[in-house]
């Protein structure tokens, strides 16, 4: 008769001596047993079981403040998860792993996030989709990775069409107009209104008006009405990456429209317009 290792029994006395070193507050050897559990697992091909342990280790890393190291066991459970047919918790693993990193790595965060809306895409289930893809355009507007935030944003809201979340599409609307706007980019961000006026509902909105007010404020570079535009309720109450975004948008050169053409006494280009004028103030003859 062969022997043949008992790698079920094995686990499960893996996962008693790691929950007894983590009541212990013995970290490292929790890890060490969460891993060897795993190991267990891996080798009876129970890989939901085995992810499950990584996670569990990576918590114990994320506990020792080694964020980086336990991210690495997190997405390594992701793939055991989408392996053993289970792509819902992997996405999930992904999002919790994204949440971890976000105070530490902005990068891997949006990485992180952008991996599980790609999990729920495959898997047709966009809102969920577009809700993680909105955790990373947010991460990446705050970097200031603007072209990369404006074809994040361009996804989501495409796929909030697609499930007909219509009023979404207006809020994701308004986040391109300011994108596009820091990219100092007119034309897409023109486009980006002309193409939701085909959106139910969007045309002559209050989201509508406000993006057509707060272009034709750019193109004109009239600072006034941008920052009429930019300071409403509208957009103030948006997500702070995007509030913030509205809140320090300039107008083409960054300078302030001349509320009128009267210059202050003493400047030399104004007295010099004001003799010119003069000169023809009776008319040419």
């Amino acid at each position: 008769m062969k022997w043949k290792p008992d790698y079920d029994s094995a686990a499960s006395e893996y996962a008693k001596a790691a929950v007894a070193f983590k009541n212990a507050k013995q970290l490292e050897q929790a890890k060490d047993a969460y891993l060897k559990e795993a190991e267990c697992h891996t080798n009876n091909r129970a890989l939901f079981h085995a992810a499950k342990a990584l996670e569990q280790a990576g918590m114990m890393l994320k506990d020792m403040q080694r964020m980086p190291e336990a991210i690495q066991y997190i997405e390594k459970a992701s793939t055991m998860y989408v392996e053993n047919g289970t792509p819902d918790t992997a996405a999930m693993a992904l999002d919790r792993a994204g949440k971890l990193i976000e105070p530490v790595d902005l990068d891997k965060a949006v990485h992180l996030y952008q991996q599980a809306a790609s999990v729920f895409e495959n898997e047709d289930r966009l809102r969920q989709a577009a809700e993680l893809l909105g955790k990373a355009s947010r991460l990446l507007v705050r970097l200031r990775r603007f072209d990369e935030a404006a074809v994040s944003l361009q996804k989501e809201k495409n796929m909030y069409k697609e499930i007909e979340n219509y009023p979404t599409c207006f809020k994701k609307t308004i986040a391109q107009v300011l994108v596009q706007l820091h990219r100092n980019d007119f034309v897409a961000a023109d486009k980006c209104v002309r193409e939701s006026y085909s959106i139910p509902g969007f045309s002559g909105s209050e989201d509508c008006v406000a993006m057509e007010q707060l272009l034709q404020a750019y193109d004109e570079q009239d600072e006034d009405q941008m920052s009429r535009v930019c300071n409403s309720p509208l957009l103030k109450y948006m997500d702070n990456d995007y509030a913030k975004l509205a809140i320090s948008l300039m107008v083409p050169g960054g300078g302030k429209k001349k509320k009128s053409p009267i210059t202050p006494e003493g400047d030399v280009g104004g007295t010099q317009a004001a003799e010119e004028e003069d000169e023809y103030a009776g008319g040419l003859c």
